[in-house]
């Protein structure tokens, strides 16, 4: 059997060691944490738009990291990533008013970056193409590991530098639904309002890609 649901998890893990909001100490978050956890994401949405900032600080929290990895499998560029996912929260706070009710916050935050990365993907496709600059911007993207013994560590950085060199290789719309299913873990109805796709559609998108890293990944299967 294909392992693949302990190699998602090793970058999970992974990706909780990160302090993900930008200018804001792990410690001035902690204090707050514990009360912004009581609410979910429509609550928070909610009361921002009433005026509570810290109920934005906790959505960016929250989600930077996850739109980092999505984005991320746009572009295999970090820089780029972050630099987007900076323009999605920009918009979410600029455009908060927008956001009603009638969709879960993470399909329409998720929406908006899918959106901005699509647009520079295209502006990008239609730019003639510098190979030194693409050379020295295909930088590697692991999150640091958790505090652990040294051959966890190795074990888990190996795995997660299969995991992204066999992801950046399938085709966009492959690589994108099996970064939102297997990576963020977001149902496939949500994934399709995301991605603007039927249901239907993004199965057999997410099976055909699963089907596709079995090769690549094939030495992580059970014995």
């Amino acid at each position: 059997m294909f392992h693949w649901s302990k190699l998602i998890e090793v970058q999970r893990h992974q990706m909780k060691a990160r302090n993900p909001v930008s200018g804001i100490s792990s410690s001035v978050h902690a204090m707050n944490m514990d009360k912004e956890c009581l609410y979910t994401d429509e609550e928070l949405i909610a009361r921002f738009q009433d005026g509570d900032e810290q109920a934005y600080v906790e959505l960016v929290y929250r989600y930077r990291d996850r739109l980092i990895t999505f984005v991320f499998g746009y572009f295999k560029d970090i820089d780029k990533a972050e630099d987007l996912v900076q323009d999605t929260f920009l918009k979410l706070y600029i455009k908060k008013d927008s956001y009603k009710e009638i969709a879960k916050f993470s399909t329409w935050i998720y929406t908006i970056a899918g959106n901005l990365a699509k647009t520079e993907w295209r502006r990008i496709q239609l730019r003639p193409i510098s190979f030194t600059k693409m050379g020295s911007k295909e930088l590697e993207f692991v999150p640091p590991s958790v505090e652990t013994n040294s051959e966890e560590k190795a074990q888990g950085h190996y795995a997660a530098k299969q995991i992204q060199k066999a992801i950046g290789k399938l085709s966009l719309h492959f690589r994108t639904v099996i970064i939102l299913r297997d990576m963020q873990g977001i149902s496939y109805e949500e994934i399709s309002k995301i991605v603007g796709v039927p249901l239907g559609t993004v199965k057999s998108r997410i099976n055909r890609a699963r089907l596709q890293l079995q090769e690549p990944l094939k030495e992580f299967r059970k014995n």
